[in-house]
């Protein structure tokens, strides 16, 4: 009898192997969008050592790919210009058929509560405009794949997500940031747009970041193996909610994220450049645009003293990552909420970097004002600036975020006036003006503009402590 049902067992099992359907990761499904032109990556489980057939409707070619002995394969699919709706067909034996397929841009957005914030908003928390981000949700042309919140010690390759089309139930529940973004993306191109949100609030940049690029930092905790796992620790969200759908054919990241790091900010740039390099290691596609958020002002309960420094990595990253942009927020943040409710202007400026240095928008203003060089006349500070080929503007308002001081480095409020393409900076409690600074604090906001309309970023003239 014992072998009997041993037999049956072992029938049964031959049964369902035969019988397996094409199994693939929950980022290939009905609705995708994948990036139209590429060689795209295709992978998944089917029958061992069987051929796989994939037919594409958009050409009516088959790709053939024998599957390994565990049923594993991997495969590259061409896909055309922008279009769709297509199928893919997935054939083992037995039919697996994606449909409603769109070509066209992909773009990933992650970090922490800034680009995790729905469009609905949070408790209390509002996203400016949000009744009327939603009234104008139902277009076919932006879909969403929202990956959900998890946490692992070791890579994974399953989550449950799925892709939904863009409705104003879906994009209540979207990064705010995300798909606006995407939307003006879809609005400009006229092309299908895909939007991959991976986000979790109040993040360390150091859970994003994979084992091996943290070799070299130490100003992080690093807790054993066996203790309980936290959101913050090394590697887990990059385990858990990147690693998933690393491969996917992607046009670029957006970024958000920086308020967490806070407390380690000196580091900060060089621990993005090295999360961004090993990301695009794994994804072998590329050195792909890496747009980010710097961090809006808010009064901070604590670490107040170091905002000003993660500001200055912020602002360095730029130069250490190739094919990177960062969209200024001085003057769209929240003395109230760590959560400025103006995300549409952060989508917008996001946006602009992508269509002017991706898409060949011309005449696309994407980068504001940038400190050059401080001339001392007398009692009056005198500031230049790069990125300002039509000059400077406050829109008639009183410049406000600037501070001047002499020898004894204490800073005070200065008056500030442009004049022609400088900044001219004074103030009568400092006869002799040795340093200048704008915005360089957690609360301070700033207004002053290119022609343009971006705004200058916070910085300092000198390199006191």
């Amino acid at each position: 009898m014992k072998r009997y049902f041993s037999v049956i067992l072992l029938i049964s099992c031959f049964v369902q192997l035969v019988k397996a359907e094409v199994v693939l990761p929950a980022i290939f499904s009905n609705g995708m969008v994948l990036q139209q032109k590429e060689n795209v990556k295709f992978w998944g489980k089917a029958r061992p050592n069987v051929n796989l057939v994939i037919t594409t409707s958009w050409n009516n070619k088959t790709i053939t790919v024998k599957t390994g002995a565990d049923g594993n394969w991997r495969s590259n699919v061409n896909t055309p210009v922008a279009g769709g709706p297509y199928t893919i067909i997935l054939n083992d034996g037995n039919k697996l058929i994606l449909s409603d397929v769109l070509i066209g841009e992909v773009w990933v957005c992650s970090g922490q509560s800034n680009m995790e914030m729905p469009v609905k908003g949070f408790a209390n928390q509002p996203v400016l405009g949000a009744n009327d981000i939603l009234l104008d949700a139902e277009e076919a042309g932006v879909r969403l794949f929202r990956i959900e919140k998890n946490l692992s010690r070791l890579p994974i390759e399953k989550i449950s997500s799925k892709w939904e089309v863009s409705s104003s139930k879906s994009v209540s529940e979207f990064s705010a940031v995300g798909y606006q973004f995407a939307r003006f993306l879809q609005h400009n191109l006229k092309v299908p747009i895909g939007i991959i949100q991976t986000a979790y609030g109040g993040t360390d940049i150091e859970a994003w970041m994979t084992k091996n690029s943290l070799a070299g930092f130490s100003d992080f905790k690093n807790p054993s193996d066996t203790a309980k796992i936290i959101k913050n620790d090394p590697a887990v969200l990059f385990n858990a909610m990147v690693n998933p759908i690393i491969g996917y054919q992607i046009k670029g990241v957006i970024w958000y994220q920086g308020e967490n790091n806070r407390v380690n900010p000196l580091t900060y740039d060089r621990k993005m450049a090295a999360m961004v390099k090993e990301w695009r290691a794994l994804w072998e596609a590329g050195n792909w645009p890496f747009y980010y958020v710097q961090i809006a002002p808010n009064v901070y309960k604590d670490h107040k003293e170091d905002i000003p420094l993660l500001y200055e990595a912020q602002a360095r990253a730029m130069s250490l990552i190739e094919n990177s942009g960062m969209v200024v927020s001085v003057d769209a943040g929240s003395q109230k909420t760590i959560h400025p409710p103006n995300k549409t202007i952060i989508a917008k400026r996001l946006a602009y970097w992508a269509l002017a240095k991706n898409y060949n928008r011309e005449a696309i203003a994407y980068l504001g004002p940038i400190y050059k060089s401080l001339k001392i006349e007398g009692e009056k500070a005198i500031l230049n600036f790069e990125q300002i080929p039509l000059g400077l503007t406050a829109y008639d308002q009183k410049l406000i975020g600037f501070e001047i001081a002499g020898s004894d480095k204490i800073f005070i409020p200065a008056d500030a006036v442009i004049t022609g393409k400088t900044v001219v900076v004074k103030s009568e409690q400092v006869k002799n003006p040795m340093a200048v600074r704008y915005c360089f604090k957690d609360s301070a906001v700033g207004n002053l503009y290119n022609v343009e309309g971006l705004p200058l970023g916070p910085f300092r003239t000198d390199k006191w402590e």
